[in-house]
């Protein structure tokens, strides 16, 4: 994928893509139509993908040709206000024209009988629909079908990112191949047709030109052993989310980066217009404006523990004079001159959100270089902690630390995690900084004594009442819709405590030993011992929810 520096991004034009399947005798299989190679377009040039194309004034007002569906229906199905049937009739005439399937049924609903007509006037048919000197109208008409767009399911939407000089805006559907048809490439838009299972499709030795809707649509595809299940599961999806890649960069150079990985959000925050200069790797040490108020700086401390290290932010006013620095991290020599080389203005105080040795032992090398002001609060339990830190000032939940006339962060108390734990509010841009309180792609460990499940969840709720839009964590990207990862961190702590409450009903009576197989069954051996922290967390929550009782080491169900 080359990156460009567009001066204007073209409006998506409007597309169909049909994913069409067939059971067979082993796996599943999916139609790959082979492009053909062309000099002037070396982005599908040769490229392996499904029948498809852009919507054309022939698709709209067939609704008299299709079958089960009207426009109204479809349009809802899409979200549109209407046009929506106009997708599922390029969908068909996009297969026919490539592929040589004609998704339509006669009048006793039979698939089209292609092989009783004359096959070299079929592909003259194919070339004409093609060229748009005919219509499926007049086709329809003269073998008397109609377009069995009830045969056709709404699998998903993909738009291309933003900085492309092409845009397209596809509708992708599933459908089972017809009955007694064949595949056929047309020999002008496709040189082959291929019938591959998704795994085949996608696997290295294959080396097909895949773009990167075409390879994730494939690994979906994977996860499906019929034709049926995907259907069915077309058919029940209540929403189909609009994906839109974004063009980011990385140590190997441009890519697309998917709404799935852990970059997307920041990318699209700090790159609407698709530059594609925006990294989708965190790199330690390098200083990154997330906005004219806020710089990030990333500890090389990455670990299991830890992702990809460390955050520390500095948090300014744009007209000010003097900054605040958030989590100075751990007291490694080469982060605490990457912290002093990035200061956008003179240190004025550094605010940590926890004393857990990942976050605050650069705090008194940096007060010794700057004579900021040290401010945070000291845990209740000493293990595990920095020892070093000592606030000059406690902050308390509500306080508000002012930056400037436009640059205000708001305290808030936020205990569980350890008991001294913080989140700073950026009020002008309702971010959150919010240490280990959330974090991107793992949940945190609840360590007791200091750590106490019961008042994290608590914790975790008091943020659904706070406006928020962004969330700066202490390990990752930054992180859109808060309420909805707060809303999935909950859940996932609530499964996981009736996972608990399941394996003490099994047992009777158990000792942490015994449960941590069960309740964390699928974590990696290596984090077993991590995890049995957490474990400990649930049962003393079920024992303050008077649901549990411990005795002797071993725990049961009240």
């Amino acid at each position: 994928m080359s990156v460009t520096t567009p001066h204007h991004n073209p409006k998506p034009r409007l597309a169909a893509s049909v994913i069409v399947l067939r059971d067979s005798a082993h796996d599943m299989e999916v139609l790959m139509l082979r492009r053909a190679e062309r000099a002037n377009d070396h982005h599908q040039s040769g490229a392996a993908v499904f029948p498809g194309g852009l919507l054309d004034g022939h698709d709209r007002g067939r609704q008299g040709l299709c079958r089960g569906l009207d426009d109204a229906g479809a349009s809802a199905r899409l979200g549109l206000c209407e046009g929506g049937l106009d997708y599922w009739v390029a969908a068909i005439r996009e297969c026919f024209e490539e592929a040589g399937l004609l998704l339509a049924v006669d009048a006793r609903g039979r698939w089209a009988n292609l092989a009783a007509q004359d096959q070299s006037a079929l592909r003259e048919r194919r070339h004409r629909l093609h060229a748009g000197l005919v219509d499926l109208t007049s086709l329809c008409e003269d073998w008397g079908l109609t377009l069995a767009t009830d045969k056709l399911h709404y699998f998903s939407h993909w738009v291309t990112p933003p900085g492309r000089p092409k845009r397209f805006d596809t509708r992708f559907f599933v459908a089972e191949v017809p009955e007694g048809q064949t595949a056929i490439a047309d020999e002008t838009e496709t040189a082959e047709v291929m019938w591959l299972t998704p795994s085949d499709a996608i696997t290295p030795s294959r080396a097909l030109k895949l773009l990167p809707v075409t390879r994730e649509t494939l690994k979906s595809l994977a996860n499906y052993r019929s034709v049926a299940e995907v259907i069915a599961a077309a058919r029940a999806a209540r929403e189909v989310p609009c994906m839109m890649p974004r063009a980011g960069v990385g140590a190997d150079g441009p890519r697309p980066v998917l709404p799935s990985e852990w970059a997307y959000a920041e990318i699209r925050r700090l790159d609407p217009d698709g530059r594609g200069d925006v990294s989708f790797e965190i790199v330690p040490g390098r200083a990154v404006r997330l906005s004219p108020r806020i710089v990030r700086v990333t500890a090389g401390n990455g670990s299991l523990m830890t992702g990809p290290g460390t955050n520390s932010y500095f948090v300014h006013d744009p007209t000010g004079t003097e900054c605040v620095l958030i989590d100075p991290g751990p007291n490694d020599q080469a982060h605490v001159q990457a912290l002093l080389a990035a200061a956008p203005l003179r240190i004025a105080r550094i605010l940590v959100t926890h004393t857990h040795k990942d976050h605050s032992p650069a705090a008194q090398v940096i007060h010794q270089a700057t004579g900021a002001l040290l401010c945070g609060r000291v845990a209740d339990h000493p293990e595990w902690q920095d020892a070093t830190f000592r606030p000059d000032h406690v902050l308390s939940h509500g306080d508000r630390v002012s930056v400037g006339p436009d640059c205000t962060l708001r305290v808030v108390r936020t205990p569980g995690h350890a008991s001294n734990h913080l989140c700073y509010l950026l009020e002008q841009e309702q971010l959150l900084f919010t240490g280990d309180h959330l974090m991107q792609g793992s949940t945190v460990v609840i360590n007791p004594p200091d750590g106490d499940m019961r008042v994290y969840l608590d914790s975790l709720h008091a943020l659904l009442g706070l406006e928020l839009e962004w969330l700066a964590p202490g390990h990752g990207f930054l992180i859109d819709r808060p309420h909805d990862v707060v809303r999935r961190t909950v859940a996932h702590r609530r499964q996981r405590e009736a996972k608990v409450v399941d394996a003490l009903r099994a047992a009777g009576r158990a000792d942490l030993d015994a449960l941590l197989p069960v309740v964390y069954q699928e974590v990696p051996l290596q984090m077993r011992g991590v995890a049995a922290r957490s474990l400990r967390a649930h049962l003393l929550k079920l024992r303050a929810d008077g649901r549990a009782r411990e005795e002797a080491g071993f725990w049961a169900l009240v």
